[in-house]
């Protein structure tokens, strides 16, 4: 082969390359590219790979939606395995929830139980819900269990109503020993002080919010996982050991 054929091989091989390397990020660029066109505020985290070949994951805040390399289709809902009966998308879900939970840091939390527990709940609740309530009052059940459990404020009534203002009278009842007692009493039907102070109401309830919750009590596990409703503490410590595969 002669100089100016080799060199020609090489340009064309180099131009191969650059067209492979084009084409191989090419996904994530026609898919943010197709939302921002339909949602032109929208906020993505991140563009990847599902389990599914062809098909991409997007992350939008808590959302998960998976949409076609070419940005075409949109595909609404959860990959299931149907040889290993896997749910491929909660993990990733919960991934999000553990990340966003834990970034609240138990300063701003009321909590109830040893840090030493072999688990820890983090539960979001309305002061006034009746399973809440019933939740509350097996407190040192779910202890014994050995379940620690994480308070986090989801006035389901909003700004303004009674189980708001009990709230923020809960968190600024005083210091951590405080805040348990005027918790357990307003969750026993007890009146306490009304009292207000720089509180995190109002995050807990957006990120309730950003999780999508429809109720309370709301349980997210340790690993992120979201029970939704009352479980009575054994059975919820039987679930949390076998999450754990303990």
């Amino acid at each position: 082969m002669t100089k100016p054929m080799l060199r020609s091989s090489a340009l064309v091989f180099v131009a191969l390359m650059s067209a492979a390397s084009a084409l191989s990020a090419s996904p994530e660029k026609a898919i943010r590219d197709a939302l921002s066109k339909i949602v032109p505020d929208i906020e993505i985290d991140s563009v990847s790979a599902s389990p599914v070949p062809g098909l991409y994951e997007v992350m939008v805040g808590t959302q998960l939606m998976y949409v076609t390399a070419d940005g075409r289709y949109f595909v609404d809902g959860r990959i299931v395995d149907l040889k290993t009966r896997a749910d491929l998308t909660e993990p990733r879900l919960s991934e999000v929830r553990k990340r966003l939970v834990d970034g609240v840091g138990e300063s701003q939390m009321v909590v109830f139980g040893p840090a030493d527990a072999k688990h820890t709940v983090t539960v979001f609740t309305d002061v006034e819900c009746g399973y809440c309530r019933k939740l509350h009052s097996q407190i040192d059940e779910y202890a014994k269990e050995g379940i620690r459990v994480r308070y986090l404020f989801f006035p389901r009534a909003g700004q303004g109503s009674p189980s708001y203002t009990e709230a923020v009278s809960v968190w600024c009842a005083g210091d951590p020993g405080a805040q348990r007692e005027a918790m357990t009493a307003v969750k026993a039907g007890k009146s306490i002080p009304a009292k207000t102070c720089k509180n995190p109401v109002d995050a807990h309830m957006d990120l309730g919010s950003q999780l999508g919750l429809r109720g309370t009590p709301a349980i997210v596990t340790e690993t992120g996982e979201l029970i939704p409703g009352y479980v009575e503490p054994k059975r919820l410590a039987a679930q949390l050991n076998g999450m754990s595969g303990s």
